[in-house]
């Protein structure tokens, strides 16, 4: 075995004292993460509204006398009273509805309406569905009583629901004000993110921070506000009629309309509720009224989706899906940014022509 030279012995040491920092950073980031972690989904959150309220924010600035803190100040005002005033409506309507059904059950009013003939005609689960609905409309309480294990597992995913529901409207109150501060600095923020972009890729890094930008704004505009705009009609609509539990089936709705199976699942059988329960005048208009909104998504989406972005609305529309199955709601976005700028990588890739070999 050779003898340990001045030279080897250097090296060793240079490798320990290198080895030795690299732990510390390491640990340090760790540690970071850890502190702002609580912090990065509403933060996330607060750059989307930013991004999709910047057009708005910048109207306001001409309308104002370019006083940016000002129109910041009144678009986190409007953003509130958007999320707020509809949430306290529906969970209003909640709460109203529970109350209602508990009454009349303790009372023993609550009665059960005989199943139309078509449901014993359904595959499947029409023979089931329909004896236990002629049982219920019968003898109400011995068929709740045999279903208990059953709707107290309803019970329980409902709480963990609202309890999620809570949770997100938090989130965003606070994602709403890191909105309104980005807005408020935006001359700041659009120079950091133009200095990180570089950084990152170089000449091209501002290219790719601008379509990143426009694929949030589309994807906002095209997917999310539509789902949302379809959604709160429905459920304005649902409370126009009396449908118990209106704020629960909106949401529903909302979750159904952003991964795009649409709003008929939750529309139809409150269709049905309504045939039996109401005038044939206020069916019809319901009826109308059901079809203009379970069909307005097929109008506004070619037009908002895809908007601003030279990229074919197929890949925004798979990354946007794509990224919701696989990581939520936050995914909708971060799933069409990552997707538009591989394509773009992708057809700059192809678009590059090899040196000629001399």
């Amino acid at each position: 075995m050779a003898p340990e030279t001045p030279a080897d012995r250097q090296f060793m040491d240079r490798a320990i004292e290198t080895f030795i920092r690299l732990a510390l950073i390491a640990m340090l980031a760790a540690w970071c993460f850890d502190i702002v972690r609580p912090f990065i989904v509403p933060s996330l959150w607060g750059m989307i509204i930013a991004i999709g309220l910047h057009p708005l924010h910048g109207r306001l600035l001409d309308l104002l006398g370019a006083r940016p803190g000002l129109a910041a100040t009144l678009l986190s005002l409007l953003a509130f009273a958007t999320l707020m005033v509809p949430a306290v409506l529906l969970s209003g309507s909640v709460v109203d509805g529970i109350h209602a059904l508990m009454r009349d059950y303790g009372e023993g009013e609550l009665q059960v309406p005989l199943p139309p003939d078509w449901v014993a005609g359904l595959p499947v689960v029409g023979g089931t569905v329909d004896s236990f609905w002629r049982e219920a409309s019968h003898n109400l309480v011995d068929s709740m009583r045999r279903a208990l294990p059953e709707i107290k597992m309803v019970l329980h995913w409902l709480g963990r629901m609202a309890a999620g529901a809570g949770m997100g409207i938090v989130q965003f109150i606070f994602a709403i004000a890191i909105a309104g501060v980005m807005l408020a600095h935006e001359g700041a923020a659009r120079r950091a993110t133009q200095t990180i972009a570089h950084r990152l890729a170089g000449e091209r890094g501002v290219e790719f921070a601008a379509l990143a930008t426009a694929t949030v704004r589309s994807v906002t505009r095209g997917i999310l506000g539509v789902a949302l705009i379809q959604s709160l009609l429905a459920g304005l609509g649902w409370l126009a009629v009396g449908v118990p539990l209106a704020g629960v089936w909106a949401l529903l709705a909302l979750l159904l309309s952003v991964v795009q199976i649409g709003i008929l699942p939750v529309a139809l059988p409150i269709l049905v509720y309504v045939f039996f329960h109401t005038s044939t005048l206020t069916f019809v208009a319901f009826l109308v009224w059901t079809v203009f909104v379970g069909t307005i998504d097929n109008i506004l989406k070619p037009i908002l989706l895809g908007r601003g972005v030279e990229v074919p609305m197929a890949v925004i529309f798979v990354g946007a899906i794509g990224g919701f199955l696989s990581g939520g709601i936050i995914g909708l976005f971060v799933g069409a940014v990552v997707l538009v700028l591989g394509y773009k990588l992708f057809l700059a890739w192809l678009d590059e022509r090899p040196e000629p070999v001399a």
